[in-house]
């Protein structure tokens, strides 16, 4: 059962977001939450809340199952471009230079590694015969 946590709008650039999210790609939530905590980066504040998030949605779908038993990891954690405010900075002989403030967008999705019991359909050999 996998749970997901977006966060819109971050006001930071993309790539700079980007090289965090890449830290905790596929690693367990633990470890995950382990290397944020600890990253000078001002991302990884933020995505060490977003990932809370996503433990917490978890939790939400599955009542009865437990953190330590479900063996959480980051699925799949994606970093995209948001709005772009535009400003004009003063330059030299009365030009003005464009600048772009970039924002991103965040999606991560946690899953959990311990797969739950499913039944195979039977095979015979009518079926396999078709």
């Amino acid at each position: 059962m996998e749970a997901i946590a977006k966060l819109k709008n971050v006001p930071s650039s993309p790539r700079k977001m980007r090289l965090v999210a890449n830290l905790i790609r596929g690693q367990k939530v633990s470890k995950a939450l382990g290397i944020l905590r600890y990253q000078p980066q001002a991302g990884a504040a933020l995505l060490e809340k977003l990932l809370l998030s996503a433990v917490a949605n978890w939790q939400q779908k599955n009542e009865d199952g437990r953190i330590e038993d479900a063996d959480l990891y980051v699925k799949t954690i994606f970093v995209d471009g948001g709005r772009m405010l535009k400003r004009l900075r003063p330059a030299p002989q009365g030009r003005g230079h464009r600048i772009r403030k970039r924002s991103n967008h965040v999606t991560i999705v946690i899953d959990s590694a311990a797969a739950p019991l499913t039944l195979a359909p039977e095979v015979t050999t009518e079926n396999a015969e078709n």
